[in-house]
């Protein structure tokens, strides 16, 4: 069953093909990712990006591109496609292009002439290997087959340029080659499943360029290196497989690698099955930890986003076990009561204030799956006391509890929320005070931590901490509550308060322990409904506020300045339906129904069977961004939870 569709007509349609990027990433935590129609428009696009430890701890593109030319009748037909200076595309492989379709791997069909070849594409799950398949459908006559590898070996947020130091050099291996342009990489083979011959033929391929970093305000021209190219002979029926790897694999064995990492392959044959691919892809797991990818393609590990995505991309989908294997891997990461927000484990960012306040949200979902507390508070009541302990004496950025009981938190120049953007060192949202999505999380953290610690029956820690939350909950109503208005405020920083009208007030309505009664939630709920939900989440600011910024577009600086301003969120879509559903139960069914398949259009447009990272605030909500994002894919697979255990009960 198809369910992925494209117009076939439209593929060699460059506006329509340019716009559809494909990701796929493993459990090693490599990826691949391109266009539609394999037209590199990102310095992150390649077909074997992979982590280099001992580097830098980052992903590095090695196999940017591989081009295939058919010869037929002493034509040839290349089937690949770069963009050059002047909106000059060449070879222009695209218009080759027959059929595509994603289910359950990337496949292509290509027509030159009286020959039909089928590429397929997949990147194994626990290997640093890329394989490409091709079978020869229909062909009169014997051709050949050439194969152009393009190099890069760089940094994801490089580029590479043409220069005297690369190694050019290639070694001959079993069926193919190995090669690495500079030391402290690994070999890259590249190797075939029958005996092909290779023809060194070293050439640098200059100025080829990226649209999409040219539109984000980036350099987006660079230098690749092709060795040579691969040239065997075919026909009708022959099936080839191309292995790119930092292993030399055995050639005869590469049909069959294929063939069993297909057959894993969950079929994308509905809306569900592909966000559960796509949720699958952000977890990767090393020898001694578990981690998830906030986004592709260029994101790595933050201790926000895993903790908001982690119960959507493993609960939801009925796996406790890797939940589990991600909090232990992020407990041994805490540090003075905060986890780090990203950067690597060697040079870790401990810049959330709200980062460890979602490890106590997500160990409330996993006890939940589980159907138990007490093993929640004997792996992680100390973490959790180290946390709470940290908040209430202070800790790092200026967070700590005042006298009120509510959390402060914040420093000239630093933007400790998820609303982080900062531009020329200065917060575009600062929200220094009291943030009034920090101090819902601090009390749904207190109040869970105290419910583990009775059934525990941890007397001492009830003790201590039992006479707090009426503390925070009655500072908090009178600080953020305003009846006439009749929704919270967004920050409070001494005398003063911030009312514009922010998604943030969404979690206070939606946490399990939550302070605002039933008539407040419905106050909340009316005016995000009103000015911030979209078809595609919620609007990071009222379009009614100067500020507004309906639009994510420009440089670096004025994607910026839009980032909070008024940019679509899907992640926070999760929390709003969470409070309408407790809210008005059954009766609210058909809304969140109708905003979960709003999203389902979206999964061809941008990221082929994923959700992106955000949408303009404006109509028709473009997307933008990374193109799959964690939190995205987990907040609707969170909804269709809550869907279908309301369908169950009802």
């Amino acid at each position: 069953m198809t369910y992925l569709n494209f117009d076939k007509t439209q593929l060699i349609n460059l506006e329509y093909s340019l716009s559809k990027e494909i990701v796929r990433s493993n459990r090693a935590g490599s990826y691949w990712s391109t266009t539609l129609v394999f037209c590199n428009t990102r310095k992150y696009h390649g077909l074997l990006v992979t982590p280099v430890e001992h580097l830098d701890g980052d992903r590095h593109v090695l196999l940017s591109a591989f081009d295939e030319t058919i010869v037929e009748n002493k034509s040839e037909f290349n089937l690949g496609i770069h963009k050059y200076q002047g909106d000059v595309y060449s070879p222009k492989g695209h218009k080759y292009l027959r059929d595509f379709h994603a289910n359950p791997i990337p496949t292509h069909v290509y027509r030159v002439g009286g020959v039909v070849i089928k590429k397929e594409s997949i990147l194994v799950g626990y290997k640093e290997l890329a394989l490409l398949r091709y079978t020869i459908v229909e062909s009169d006559l014997p051709i050949k087959l050439r194969f152009r590898p393009f190099l890069a070996f760089r940094n994801i947020h490089s580029l590479s340029k043409a220069n005297l130091y690369a190694n050019t050099k290639v070694r001959h291996v079993n069926n193919g080659i190995k090669t690495k342009l500079y030391d402290g990489y690994p070999y890259l083979y590249m190797q075939f499943s029958k005996k092909v011959e290779f023809v060194q033929v070293p050439d640098w391929y200059y100025n080829i360029e990226y649209s999409e970093e040219l539109n984000r305000g980036y350099d987006f021209k660079e230098d690749l290196f092709v060795p040579g190219y691969f040239e065997m002979s075919a026909k009708k029926g022959d099936v080839i497989v191309f292995s790119a790897s930092t292993e030399e694999m055995h050639p005869d064995q590469l049909k069959e690698e294929f063939e069993t990492d297909l057959a894993k392959r969950i079929p994308r044959t509905s809306f569900k099955n592909c966000l559960i691919n796509s949720a699958q892809q952000f977890i990767v797991k090393g020898k001694k930890k578990t981690e998830i990818i906030a986004g592709f393609p260029w994101f790595g590990s933050w201790g926000r986003d895993t903790f908001i995505s982690l119960p959507g991309l493993t609960l939801s989908i009925g796996d406790e076990k890797t939940c589990k294997e991600v909090l232990d891997t992020m407990v041994r990461k805490l540090k003075g009561g905060l986890f780090p927000n990203m950067g690597s484990d060697d040079s870790p960012a401990f810049n959330s204030v709200d980062a460890p306040l979602w490890f106590f949200w997500s160990l409330q979902q996993y006890a939940h799956a589980i159907k138990s507390y007490a093993p929640v508070w004997a792996s992680y009541g100390d973490a959790m006391k180290a946390i709470l302990e940290a908040y209430r004496k202070g800790t790092s950025f200026g967070i700590k509890m005042d006298d009120n009981g509510l959390i402060y938190s914040g420093e000239k120049g630093k933007a400790l929320t998820w609303m982080d953007a900062v531009v020329n060192g200065k917060p575009v949202t600062p929200r220094i005070g009291y943030a009034v999505e920090i101090n819902a999380l601090w009390y749904n953290a207190v109040m869970f931590a105290l419910e583990l610690a009775k059934k525990a029956k941890d007397n001492d820690f009830t003790k201590e901490w039992l006479s707090l939350p009426a503390l925070i909950k009655e500072s908090f109503l009178k600080l953020f509550w305003d009846s006439k208005k009749g929704y919270l405020a967004d920050v409070v920083y001494e005398d003063s308060k911030d009312w514009s009208i922010r998604p943030n007030q969404v979690i206070a309505v939606a946490l399990e322990y939550a302070m605002p009664d039933n008539e407040m939630k419905k106050g909340v709920l009316t005016v995000i409904e009103r000015d911030l939900l979209t078809s595609r989440g919620l609007r990071t600011l009222s379009p009614q506020n100067e500020n507004y910024k309906g639009i994510y577009e420009g440089n670096p600086a004025q994607r910026d300045k839009a980032y909070h301003q008024g940019t679509v969120w899907p992640w926070l879509l999760e929390h709003f339906c969470e409070a309408y559903l407790s809210l008005y139960k059954e009766s609210g069914l058909f809304k969140v129904k109708e905003l979960l398949n709003g999203f389902e259009e979206t999964i061809t447009e941008y990221g082929i069977g994923t959700i992106a990272e955000i949408y303009d605030g404006d109509p028709p909500h473009h997307p933008r961004g990374a193109v799959s994002q964690a939190w995205s894919v987990a907040a609707l697979l969170r909804i269709i939870e809550k869907i279908e255990k309301f369908s169950v009960n009802s």
